[in-house]
């Protein structure tokens, strides 16, 4: 019954959808899942990470348009469905002290009035389940923030005609599971970096292991692992299609495909809220909703 089961994925910019579980997304697209991803920004103010198209003149006067036609690349790609929220880039706030945020940035939307606009899109897409980030953003960017925000506040508004009217959102709907997105985990890239060094291979994992060890936050709990080692290629071709944000040449690219396969073939979730009953740990982000489609 996967023709009824449905899938949305909420993300800050265009390519977190790529690098946050994209092979997930297409596992389940080839399954017959209707998977939807809402981004929240344009990604207008991202930086052009990609060294190689650094200086490039048109790029950086057309970034939006530029930025929309990798998330058309990607999309097709992934094979899923994607939408705007139609917010404006916050950007990432560098500095001591930092910066204000500009103006008129999601960041600074209302937090009710930016809801009701992921409202509107969960009320017209009915997914059973929903991926966001946690609370601290996966990383502490603003709008990575935000959209935990207002993702948590839809999930519960999205059934809530008081709050959010029908006559102006649609039909109420309540969202069954919410997960947050969590592969940026500490035990898969310890994981690679031993299996990369034990293979006498160098690892892009060094710096990353010893950041963490700056900061003091807890160990995520990791509820649910998705196999879908199929579906890292389509990953990486979608990743790639956002050039202006990713070297093909660059660390993101840097574990051998059979390595990655072997030693960590899955993605993983934190399960943030349930509606349905379920058994820890998880091998699929339709547990406890699949049987009853």
């Amino acid at each position: 019954m996967t023709e009824q089961l449905r899938l949305m994925a909420v993300h800050a910019h265009p390519d977190d959808e790529s690098s946050k579980g994209a092979a997930t997304m297409a596992k389940y697209v080839s399954e017959g899942v209707d998977v939807l991803v809402v981004t929240c920004t344009g990604g207008e103010r991202g930086s052009i990470l990609n060294p190689k198209l650094q200086g490039d003149a048109y790029i950086e006067a057309n970034i939006h348009e530029v930025r929309k036609k990798e998330m058309d690349e990607a999309r097709e790609i992934l094979g899923v469905k994607q939408e705007w929220l139609g917010f404006v880039d916050s950007g990432l706030p560098e500095g001591d002290p930092l910066p204000p945020l500009p103006e008129g940035c999601f960041a600074l939307e209302d937090d009710e009035t930016a809801a009701g606009r992921l409202v509107a899109k969960i009320r017209a897409f009915r997914p059973q389940v929903i991926t966001t980030y946690d609370e601290n953003g996966g990383y502490p960017h603003p709008d990575h923030i935000k959209t935990h925000t207002i993702s948590m506040i839809a999930f519960e508004g999205a059934a809530d005609t008081d709050r959010f009217p029908e006559a102006e959102f649609g039909p109420a709907w309540q969202p069954q599971k919410l997960y947050y997105n969590q592969g940026f985990n500490k035990p898969r890239t310890v994981a690679l970096h031993e299996a990369l060094l034990a293979r006498g291979l160098e690892s892009p994992y060094g710096d990353w292991l010893e950041r963490w060890k700056e900061f003091e936050r807890a160990e995520r709990t990791l509820t649910t692992h998705i196999p879908c080692d199929d579906f890292f290629e389509i990953r990486d071709k979608a990743l790639i299609a956002h050039a202006t944000q990713i070297d093909p040449d660059g660390g993101w690219f840097r574990v051998p495909m059979d390595v990655q396969r072997e030693v960590w073939p899955t993605e993983e979730y934190e399960l943030a809220k349930s509606l349905v009953d379920t058994s820890l740990p998880e091998s699929d982000l339709f547990a406890g909703i699949r049987d009853n489609a």
